[in-house]
């Protein structure tokens, strides 16, 4: 057990990781990470941040089950004009979302987050470039996920996703 004159520099520590962690995520050539002048604490900070890691390496990875555990019982998912909740997004959804993470690359262009209390949102932009099935795929996105905090972790409770075809340049 550390000394109580440690416990501010180890979460300090562990908030930077956290950050390193999304900023990792961030192309090299325009790595954006900011937080706004909110109530997060440096280890909600890195709970927060460390749920959004842990959903995007899942999608990519497959892991149907990891992705459960993260999701709120009342999640809504937004995409396409569409809204599911967790069953709909669980049974069909889901699986199109690994397929394409699995096949398309993704690189994070920039991301921010806020927290107020017991909420917290993740803003990010993306490109993707690669073939999906027999379509040629070269795009930019927009993410945003809602998460709450429960007497235990952080849930996602909401998420929305929209892309649109990339301006040729």
């Amino acid at each position: 057990m550390p000394s109580l004159r440690k416990v501010p520099f180890l979460a300090f520590g562990i908030l930077l990781l956290g950050v390193f962690g999304l900023l990792a995520s961030c192309t090299p050539e325009n790595r954006k990470m900011t937080a706004s002048a909110s109530e997060c604490r440096a280890e909600d900070s890195v709970a927060v941040l460390g749920v959004a890691g842990r959903f995007r390496k899942i999608l990519s990875t497959g892991d149907t089950t990891g992705i459960g555990a993260l999701l709120s019982p009342d999640v809504r998912v937004l995409e396409g004009g569409t809204v599911e909740n967790r069953e709909e997004y669980l049974s069909h959804h889901l699986s199109e979302d690994i397929a394409f993470a699995k096949a398309v690359p993704e690189k994070r262009t920039s991301a921010s987050y806020t927290c107020e209390g017991d909420v917290a949102w993740l803003v990010s932009t993306s490109t993707a470039t690669g073939r999906f099935g027999t379509r040629d795929i070269n795009s930019v996105g927009a993410e945003l996920l809602l998460l709450s905090r429960t007497p235990t972790v952080w849930n996602i409770r909401a998420i929305h996703w929209s892309s649109s075809k990339r301006a040729l340049r």
